[in-house]
């Protein structure tokens, strides 16, 4: 870790060690798990050390450096890439924290998903998107996710935030699917359930819109209250009940530009400091295993796309599909199907890019009469 943000050398009278010495080890603690969330008392705990309030404030200095985001509700920490990248100067890392599995991981260790599937995280401002989405929430910086289905906007935010709630988005999402409603019970009567937004304020957990531009912007002005300075909403259908945002709150949102439907209005957009384009990772691609063929397809497809001369092209989420069924039926069948996945307006174009990487006769998977 860098020298120069750590403590003065000078010998404590307690143990005769530098105060620099905890800033070390609970740097290096935090630098051997970089993808785990830790609480000072389990830093204390790992580490031996006597004071929970010693290692708290060896925490907020990393934190204040840019070593460490710090996550509340409770107080939690994990290493940035600045303090991954720092820590080649460091001692030697501390003991396996338990149920780690005791490997120490680069910047690219896959981050597991609610789900059980794996994030591999991407490079982003000088550090991993996942770290500087962490980053930002910390500061309670909005951040609005752009670009095409399946290049995994959402599988980021799931990575990042192990509290995610989902509010999925459609042109029939109304306020009640952020603020809950009246549910009816077995004898009859009813029941008010408090929807993701209101969950998300009093746990102070992130919340997600997902294909936000396709709520209209009468509903989405329910998250403005929520999002700005006031911090608080009220909800009309029971009672004008008064929710105020805990710490941790925050909203992140995705954005699918040329989808039908899909409206970034000014209004919505001024409320996301941070616009992020997230795009298909083609060396990921092909560490995931696709096929060379598919992969250049792809590529060729999507600089269509980017021209206008397409309205869609394979992402990440389709090659990978595409793998998946070609191990399972075999690449004929993985060809045909992804040409089949395609627009109708777009097939001529999607068949004609297979065809120059697999040179083959290629149709859709079609059921008609039997031969």
């Amino acid at each position: 870790m860098d020298p120069t943000t750590a403590p003065a050398t000078t010998p404590t009278a307690a143990d005769g060690r530098r105060p620099g010495y905890l800033y070390h080890k609970v740097a290096s603690h935090l630098a051997a798990y970089p993808d785990r969330l830790l609480t000072v008392g389990e830093i204390t705990r790992a580490l031996a050390v006597p004071s929970t309030g010693a290692v708290s404030e060896v925490l907020k200095k990393m934190a204040r450096a840019g070593y460490a985001t710090h996550l509340t509700g409770p107080h939690r920490y994990q290493i940035t890439q600045a303090g991954i990248d720092a820590a080649g100067a460091m001692p030697p890392p501390a003991p396996r924290a338990p149920g780690t599995g005791g490997a120490r991981s680069n910047r690219r260790q896959p981050v597991p998903r609610p789900n059980g599937d794996l994030y591999f995280p991407r490079r982003l401002a000088g550090a991993t998107d996942v770290d500087v989405l962490r980053r930002l929430r910390d500061k309670r910086i909005p951040v609005l996710l752009y670009g095409p289905p399946g290049t995994g906007k959402t599988a980021l935010v799931e990575a990042a935030f192990g509290d995610l709630l989902t509010v999925a988005g459609t042109g029939d999402t109304v306020v009640e699917d952020f603020l809950g409603n009246f549910v009816p019970l077995p004898d009859g009567g009813f029941e008010f359930v408090y929807g993701p937004l209101v969950v998300a304020m009093r746990e102070g957990r992130a919340l997600l819109v997902d294909d936000a531009t396709l709520i209209t912007p009468k509903v989405l002005a329910v998250l403005y209250p929520a999002m700005d300075g006031r911090r608080v909403i009220t909800i009309p259908g029971y009672r004008n009940e008064r929710v105020e945002a805990a710490d941790g709150f925050y909203v992140i949102a995705g954005h699918n530009p040329g989808v039908h439907g899909a409206i970034l209005t000014e209004a919505l957009a001024s409320r996301f400091d941070v616009h992020i384009e997230v795009t298909t990772d083609w060396d990921l691609a092909r560490h995931l295993g696709v096929p060379r063929p598919a992969v250049e397809a792809a590529v060729a497809l999507n600089t269509d796309l980017a021209a206008g001369r397409v309205s869609w092209a394979p992402q990440l989420r389709e090659l990978l599909g595409f793998t998946r069924v070609s191990k399972t039926l075999g690449s004929a069948a993985a060809v045909a199907n992804l040409v089949g996945r395609a627009p109708l307006e777009d097939r001529e174009q999607v068949l004609a890019a297979l065809k120059q990487q697999f040179g083959a006769d290629i149709t859709p998977l079609t059921l008609g009469k039997q031969r």
